[in-house]
């Protein structure tokens, strides 16, 4: 089960060098000139949890497999791309494909560093990628519109449902309020709006790619991408790119915590990042732990246990009769397995259960 998140923004914000940073060793190119990606880069990175390691431990397994984000690097948009500016076309198509957006906004200054629109101001330029965005999703619905009204009005029972989620879209936009603001929470109308693929109906993440200086605290710039993500219901954290980069050089775990220290940071921007990443595509992490190995699995929110079975393997899910469960702060205060079965803490639960963030699930199934 894949899950990404697209890194967008307007040519030279950081895109690529957080997107380097994040993946290194496997990099993607990175220079002052705009369009310098031009074909999406693709990377998997591990999200951290130290509860991985910690089950680990106490199951004494042979080796650590965290769960995984993939990131896109996406070429830069610029205004105009709805209409085919730059390499808009092209940036439309891969974001499409993406489940969930980290904009990255530059809130730095610096006169080596081109900017397209002249001067920095992250507002903006989140306004810029936005209405890109809007005015694809507008003329791409409007076109779809007239055939799915007379389908309906003719007694089409799915185009009847389909038009209910399409006006209120449509609306939206023209008001000028992104798709993800209308997204149904009725489950049938839900599906419908998923299945559109608008690009503005992606959840969104603001990356405020701010100088050395403000990595810590923030900046001016950074605190008004706050206030619009709060604003929105989006999310945001706040990075350097630079600093990640240099991060990223450094082989030893001592040396990248002591280069963070004397920045004054707890943590890389990064795993700020991948952790927002996750947040965002609304997904949780259960564990398997044994001897050989403690793994961590990522699923979706509300996913019952025969299906995050199959995560680990199709047939898991094909022949699955119960899952034996135990909370992770359970099978942390018993130390392991043995204990939480000891003291009656392991459960077994069957097809109707829904894993929750945490849990140590070890499946029985039929081949």
């Amino acid at each position: 089960m894949g899950f990404n998140c697209g890194i967008i923004g307007l040519p030279n914000v950081g895109k690529s060098t957080l997107f380097n940073a994040l993946t290194a060793p496997a990099a993607a190119q990175a220079a002052n000139f705009p369009f310098c990606t031009i074909e999406p880069n693709i990377g998997r990175v591990a999200v951290p949890d130290e509860r991985l390691t910690i089950i680990s431990t106490i199951a004494r397994s042979a080796r650590i497999i965290p769960t995984q984000l993939e990131f896109v690097d996406i070429a830069g948009l610029v205004r105009g791309a709805s209409k085919g500016e730059g390499l808009g076309n092209q940036f439309l198509a891969n974001i499409r494909e993406v489940d969930a957006i980290v904009h990255v906004l530059r809130c730095f200054e610096d006169s080596n560093v081109t900017h397209v629109e002249g001067s920095v101001d992250p507002i903006r330029d989140a306004e810029t990628v936005e209405t890109e965005l809007m005015i694809a999703d507008l003329e791409s619905l409007e076109r779809r519109s007239d055939q799915i009204t007379k389908r309906a009005k003719s007694g089409d029972k799915e185009a009847k449902e389909l038009i209910i989620v399409m006006e209120a879209v449509l609306d939206s936009l023209r008001k000028g309020h992104p798709a993800r603001t209308v997204r149904p929470t009725d489950t049938s109308q839900r599906i419908i709006f998923d299945g559109m693929q608008l690009l503005s109906s992606k959840p969104v993440l603001y990356a405020c790619n701010v100088d050395e200086e403000s990595a810590a605290t923030g900046n001016a710039f950074s605190a008004e991408v706050k206030e619009r993500a709060i604003a929105e219901n989006a999310a945001s954290v706040v990075i350097s790119a630079a600093i990640e980069a240099e991060v990223s050089q450094l082989d030893d775990i001592n040396e990248k915590r002591e280069f963070l220290e004397s920045l004054g940071l707890n943590e890389t921007g990064l795993a700020q990042v991948i952790r927002a990443g996750y947040s965002l595509l609304d997904l949780i992490t259960y564990f398997t732990a044994g001897p050989k190995e403690a793994r961590a699995w990522t699923v979706i929110r509300g996913t019952k246990a025969p299906q995050a079975a199959s995560a680990i393997h199709t047939d898991f899910e094909r022949g699955f009769i119960r899952a034996e469960t135990i909370a992770y702060n359970d099978f942390v205060a018993l130390n392991g397995e043995q204990g939480a079965r000891d003291k009656g803490r392991m459960r077994q639960e069957g097809k109707e259960y829904v894993v929750n963030d945490g849990d140590v699930l070890h499946f029985l199934f039929n081949t």
